[in-house]
């Protein structure tokens, strides 16, 4: 996506900042301090942003190759004796996953908090506990066996991507190139 946008318009300067919820983007937006925003949590009504879906994502729970859980299949209870690997504060499926370990009454042995997705994937290659992420960021690891999938009992609420933007925004030419270029990436065109 980004290369094809460096190769139609090289002269654009692009910075990506990383906002952790759908309310900070939401005011980034809507401050102009932002021009577009890839807003990955449960589905929140946003009338101030234009927002286009772009996927729902699949968010798993993976181990090391080798770990061993009481029982086959992953429940909210089992993740009392495991050490969760975990995503910053504010991520929205960390945030989701947290809140139906509370309502279960489940609180893990230990949770260990990373800035880094590829950190939190190294760690659980090493053995050093479960996580929670994204099908797309283990996708490969999940293939080459590196990684684990976990079943699970646990019945989360549907994560989405979608890419926003201020609904009373002017569109630059160069910005609307971007939007299509998300949305046709995202549906395979």
């Amino acid at each position: 996506m980004l290369q094809l946008f460096q190769q139609r318009h090289p002269q654009v300067k692009i910075i990506f900042k990383p906002v952790h919820t759908t309310e900070i983007a939401k005011h980034l937006l809507q401050s102009g301090n932002l021009d577009v925003a890839f807003i990955t949590d449960t589905y929140k009504a946003t009338p101030m942003l234009h927002r286009e879906r772009l996927t729902q994502e699949q968010i798993v729970f993976v181990s090391a190759p080798s770990a061993v859980l009481q029982k086959d299949v992953l429940s909210a209870q089992q993740c009392a004796n495991e050490t969760l690997l975990i995503t910053e504060n504010g991520c929205s499926y960390r945030n989701q996953l947290e809140s139906y370990l509370q309502q279960e009454g489940v609180y893990p042995a230990q949770m260990i908090e990373f800035a880094s997705i590829e950190a939190i994937k190294q760690c659980v290659m090493a053995g050093l506990g479960i996580s929670f992420l994204p099908r797309m960021v283990v996708e490969k690891e999940l293939e080459n066996t590196r990684l684990k999938e976990l079943p699970t009992t646990m019945e989360l609420a549907r994560i989405f991507t979608d890419i926003a933007w201020h609904k009373d925004k002017h569109i630059s030419p160069y910005l609307a190139d971007f939007i299509d270029i998300a949305i046709n990436r995202y549906k395979g065109i």
